[in-house]
Order: C-alpha cells, then structure tokens, then sequence
C-alpha cells in the first residue's frame, strides 16, 4: 500500500497522521532523528501517515515498530492537531496518542537515523512536536489543553 503523495498542488482534502508520545518517568520521552526531508536530521516524535483501509491504532502501533523498534499500545489521547502549516509538504492532521511499551527492542530503523531517550527535548524539533510535547505534559497534569 504506500502512503500518499503529499504534493500541496494536487490535494484537495488534508492527509492523517499518528504521532506518539512514549515517556517514562525515569528516561524521558522517545525521539527519533528524521531520515528524510523534511526536517532531515531533526528529532521528531514517532509517527507517520496512516494508509488507506487502517485504523489509526493500527497505524500507530505500526508507525512506532518501524521507527523504534519498540511494540506499543496507545494509552490515552494527547490531541488532534490540525494547523495547515504544521508540515511543509501540505496539510497534514495529526491524531496524537500516549505510548505504552509492551514489548521490542529500542533500535533505529525503517525512516529514523537514530532512536534514544531524551530527558529534555532536543533542540532541534521538526514539525509542531514541540506544542505536541507541551499539549502532552498538560495531558499528563489533568489540565484541559487547547490542541492544534
């Protein structure tokens, strides 16, 4: 199946995406260093485009194997985020979910150069992964969040 062209000229409806956001209170929060442009060489939260036919569960759990290595479920909702300029290639909406590992092996690959724990951000975040962060720490505090 493949994942769609994300060419703005030709679209007429945005595309879906999953992001996780996998934290554990001792190590952190899991980044992967981006493969490909956009972004190439920036940390981004795992994730991707979810294919046609596929949940979004699916597609997450999916998403994270192939970056990561790890198995996951999803663990609650951190927001749905929406801003066309989120992503250069076009309108992206992304479905943001709380990781839980249950399983797998911390390990590069698939679209990720490099996969580690961060007990800070990286400074240098592709995307919106930053408001993602700061929409999950919220989550995680009780707090009602505004996503994007």
């Amino acid at each position: 199946m493949g994942t769609p062209k994300l060419d703005k000229r030709t679209r007429s409806s945005p595309l879906l995406a999953v992001d996780a956001v996998i934290h554990d209170s001792e190590y952190g929060v899991v980044f992967v260093r981006r493969r490909y442009p956009p972004y190439q060489g920036y940390w981004a939260l795992p994730g991707g485009m979810v294919e046609y036919g596929e949940t979004v569960e699916t597609a997450f759990t999916r998403e994270v194997k192939e970056e990561t290595g790890l198995d996951v479920e999803p663990h609650g909702l951190v927001g749905v985020f929406s801003d066309p300029s989120r992503d250069p290639r076009g309108h992206v909406v992304s479905i943001v979910f709380h990781a839980v590992i249950v399983g797998g092996i911390l390990l590069a690959s698939s679209d990720a150069l490099e996969v580690k724990w961060f007990s800070k951000p990286p400074r240098q975040l592709a995307f919106d992964h930053q408001i993602i962060l700061d929409a999950s720490r919220a989550v995680l505090r009780g707090e009602d969040r505004k996503t994007g």
